[in-house]
């Protein structure tokens, strides 16, 4: 392994940015509409909600669907790309488990 991998860095952007594994997380998890991606998301503002959806709708990690029912329903879903990150969310999800979770401290 290299000090530095240019496909790394980006990755890392890609995903690192403020709330964007929070929202691919909860995207993974089934949630599709844009309210229930806030509320699953504390501190979330709906500016922020949509600005990174649109970002990774351009990285095309997600796709927008417009569903004509009779009050327009829009639903977010990963592809292929996005879908592809559950690794890497169950990876760090596993890593903070064990690292930054408080544990209890053993009494003596």
């Amino acid at each position: 392994m290299s000090g530095f991998c240019p496909l790394y860095h980006r990755a890392i952007e890609i995903i690192g940015r403020r709330w964007t594994g929070a929202i691919v997380r909860a995207l993974l998890a089934g949630d599709t509409r844009f309210c229930q991606i806030r509320s699953t998301v504390p501190g979330l503002s709906d500016r922020l909600l949509s600005e990174r959806l649109k970002e990774r709708e351009a990285e095309r990690i997600v796709v927008r669907e417009v569903l004509p029912d009779p009050a327009v329903r829009i639903e977010y879903h990963l592809t292929d790309k996005g879908e592809a990150l559950a690794a890497v969310v169950q990876a760090a999800s596993a890593w903070a488990e064990e690292w930054l979770a408080p544990h209890p401290v053993a009494s003596r």
